[in-house]
């Protein structure tokens, strides 16, 4: 089993640069694919009004200056990419609709890497990297750190988490590993060891914490991954129904909004 595409969406900023890294660093890992897609502004988006079947003046001259912006981001982009010393490469740039087409390439891609900034939401790609792993349920990655070597993988017995375990196992293989677990932290029944036992049957050594306090996982999970001294956190993101997040805010949003915490891996 082996990662074959590594998707990197790019918005023509200064954050290009860190997703690249990040993707490069997989896609040399694995002998993958990188795929480097450009995500330009949408002009209804940008412009609502333009969708209306009336552009004066003012509004023909801003969406002008909007496709000459967004030509120049997309230069920007590719410049980014040819700096990239990986070979095996390639650049898209999406036609619209745009969220559409990029869903189009995150389901053929084994991973997507998006910045800090996206996953919280902000700037361009914020609502591209809700997309992806919400409504196609792909894997990404947040680089935060440069090290891929001491992971934590974080288990609650649930589908997402489970999910995630299984989606990383490819890259786990060649790392340092820990399960963590906290059983007082979740109204779930599992067997703290079973994931560990899971590793054991693919090949891989992993030890198993298991975390005694109840209360909020996402700050106790970032408490323990501090301690351990990880450099990547494997976990399930979001897996309370979406009305309940809204509300109570959730383990993804702490461990995402978290100072200082380490790269993440997710899936939902």
């Amino acid at each position: 089993m082996s990662w074959t595409s590594i998707l990197a969406p790019l918005a023509g900023g200064q954050c290009d640069d860190v997703v690249l890294q990040a993707a490069a660093v997989f896609a040399e890992r694995f002998g993958a694919e990188l795929s480097a897609v450009y995500a330009p502004p949408e002009p209804a988006d940008v412009m609502p009004w333009s969708g209306e079947g009336f552009l004066g003046t003012a509004q023909v001259a801003a969406l002008d200056s909007l496709r000459a912006a967004s030509d120049e981001a997309e230069g920007r982009a590719l410049k980014a990419l040819e700096r990239v010393g990986w070979s095996r490469k390639r650049f898209r740039r999406l036609e619209s609709p745009i969220w559409s087409s990029l869903c189009d390439e995150a389901r053929f891609a084994d991973v997507a890497v998006f910045t800090e900034d996206s996953a919280r939401g902000r700037g361009l790609l914020g609502e591209a990297f809700q997309h992806v792993l919400l409504e196609e349920r792909r894997p990404v990655f947040v680089p935060r750190r440069r090290g891929l070597e001491r992971v934590v993988v974080a288990w609650d017995g649930g589908r997402e988490a489970t999910r995630a375990a299984r989606a990383a196992l490819p890259w786990l293989q060649r790392a340092q590993l820990t399960v963590l677990v906290a059983p007082a932290a979740t109204p779930r029944e599992f067997d703290p060891h079973r994931l560990q036992a899971w590793f054991g049957s693919q090949g891989l050594q992993a030890d198993t914490e298991v975390l005694t306090d109840s209360g909020e996982p996402g700050p106790l999970l970032s408490q323990a991954v501090a301690k351990i001294g990880a450099d990547v956190l494997v976990a399930g993101a979001f897996g309370h129904p979406r009305f309940q997040r809204f509300i109570f805010g959730g383990a993804t949003k702490s461990l995402l909004n978290a100072e200082n915490g380490p790269s993440l891996f997710l899936t939902h």
